[in-house]
């Protein structure tokens, strides 16, 4: 029965897309836009164009994973450039950072599907998205982008599962955002900054680590692994070898947050003295 809900609810989708008739797809890459993309793609066919955005604070690796899915679904991809540091206001890091950063790039992405003739942009924002702070949900309703996947109630786990079902290699990728999320409000957000948070992060993806955030605190990196890795650090070796090549990056000092990965962790307290979850 739960199978054959998901199903209708599966269908229930294609049927939303169809009705829209073309779209540019906002495509970061990551497990819900990838999953929209393919729905949007075998439902509309050509009338699809992919969209992503380049910039100091998108990891190459996540522009090079993006550009072979779409090759390899043939859809028509377009990376533009979107550089969040010249956004009047961004680097200062306000806590409505996000709402700057898609004001500025849905803006270019309207831009683009007019290019093309398509009549609608959409974005794989899911339900479970509205559980954390997402100032920049603000500014896709007040751009009319739509979010078929959230407007449905589509969770997380059941676009992991349909992800799996339609053989998308993203199906278990790890949850990813912005790279300037690493850095605390209020603290100014530099490309050396997002540059040694990046060669962190692939510094321990590259050693086996799946799930990783490089939190920047000044001249303190504080390392979140999956709390299931994390007792993979009781290596003595392995510690200073990541302390190392930590230091080469600037940093003084190497932490380890005790607790692990969870979303939104610099959400957790908010300069306003507001609580969040």
């Amino acid at each position: 029965m739960i199978m054959a809900d998901a199903e209708r609810k599966l269908e229930q989708l294609k049927e939303n897309v169809s009705r829209l008739e073309s779209v540019a797809v906002a495509f970061s890459g990551g497990v819900d836009s990838t999953f929209l993309l393919k729905v949007a793609r075998d439902v509309l066919g050509e009338k699809v164009v992919a969209v992503t955005a380049q910039s100091s604070t998108y990891p190459g690796r996540e522009l090079r994973e993006a550009v072979s899915f779409a090759e390899a679904i043939g859809v028509k991809h377009v990376v533009i450039e979107s550089e969040e540091l010249d956004i009047d206001g961004f680097s200062a890091n306000p806590v409505n950072r996000c709402y700057l950063c898609k004001k500025e790039l849905f803006s270019k992405i309207i831009a683009v599907a007019r290019e093309h003739g398509l009549r609608h942009v959409v974005e794989g924002s899911n339900a479970d998205d509205l559980n954390d702070y997402r100032p920049g949900l603000m500014a896709i309703r007040e751009l009319g982008i739509l979010s078929p996947l959230k407007e449905a109630s589509w969770g997380k786990d059941e676009v992991r599962m349909f992800s799996r079902e339609l053989g998308l290699p993203t199906w278990d990728k790890p949850a990813y955002a912005c790279l300037s999320s690493r850095i605390p409000y209020g603290q100014e957000i530099t490309k050396k900054k997002l540059r040694a948070i990046e060669e962190g992060e692939q510094f321990l993806l590259d050693l086996g680590f799946r799930q990783v955030r490089v939190r920047h605190h000044g001249d303190i990196a504080r390392i979140e692994v999956a709390a299931s890795e994390r007792v993979r650090f009781a290596d003595a070796d392995l510690m200073d070898k990541i302390d190392a090549a930590f230091k080469a990056w600037g940093f003084a000092y190497v932490a380890l947050d005790l607790k692990g990965y969870r979303t939104g962790s610099m959400n957790e307290v908010i300069d306003t003295g507001m609580k969040r979850g």
